[in-house]
C-alpha cells in the first residue's frame, strides 16, 4: 500500500518538476527577449530561480523513490551481497532520519501551532515568537517567502514517504543485483 502511495506521489513530483523545467525555459527565453528590447522584466529572474529551487527539491524527492540519486558505489561494489543489502538498508534508514529531521525543522520554522495560537494574526505571531517567516516578501514578485519555502515541507514529506517505502521493500528504488 505504501509503495503505491509512494509511486503515485513520485509521479506527481516528476510531473510538477517537468512542468517547472518547461516554465524555467520559457522564463529565461522571455528574459532574453525582453532584455534584447531593452525592457527587462526583473521579476522573471526571481521567478526562474524559485521555479528551479522547487524543481530541484521535487526532483530530488522523486529520485529517492526511483533510486536515481547520485551515489558513489566504489566501496559497496566490493562488498559481498549480504553486506551490500545491509548497507542499502542503512542508507534508507539514514535518508528516513534526515527526512524526519527536515519535517521537524519545518515544523519549528513554520510554527503552525504558534500561528494558530495567535488566531492566525501574523503581526501577533511575529510579536510573540520573533518569527517573521510569514511576513517577509520576495524581492521583486512581492509574494510572501513562506510560499516559496513551502517546498521544504513537500520535499521532507515526500522523502520520508519514499524512504519508508524503500525500507519496507515496496519502493521502486532498484537495488544492484548481488554479484
Amino acid at each position: 500500500m505504501i509503495g503505491r502511495i509512494s509511486a503515485a506521489w513520485a509521479r506527481i513530483e516528476l510531473a510538477c518538476a517537468a512542468a517547472l523545467a518547461a516554465a524555467i525555459t520559457l522564463l529565461i527565453l522571455l528574459n532574453v527577449v525582453t532584455r534584447s528590447f531593452g525592457t527587462a522584466l526583473f521579476w522573471v529572474d526571481e521567478l526562474a530561480i524559485y521555479a528551479m529551487a522547487w524543481m530541484t527539491f521535487l526532483g530530488a524527492s522523486a529520485a529517492l523513490h526511483f533510486g536515481h540519486s547520485v551515489a558513489v558505489t566504489i566501496l559497496t561494489d566490493a562488498m559481498p551481497a549480504p553486506l551490500r543489502r545491509a548497507t542499502a538498508k542503512l542508507v534508507d534508514v539514514i535518508v528516513l532520519i534526515f527526512a524526519l529531521a527536515m519535517i521537524w525543522f519545518c515544523w519549528r520554522w513554520f510554527a503552525p501551532l504558534g500561528l494558530a495560537q495567535q488566531g492566525f494574526d501574523i503581526k501577533a505571531f511575529q510579536g510573540a515568537t520573533f518569527n517573521f517567516i510569514y511576513a517577509e516578501p520576495t524581492t521583486t514578485l512581492g509574494i510572501k517567502k513562506a510560499w516559496v519555502w513551502s517546498v521544504m515541507w513537500l520535499f521532507a514529506l515526500g522523502a520520508a514517504l519514499h524512504a519508508t517505502a524503500n525500507l519496507l521493500g515496496q519502493g521502486a528504488a532498484p537495488r544492484k543485483a548481488p554479484a
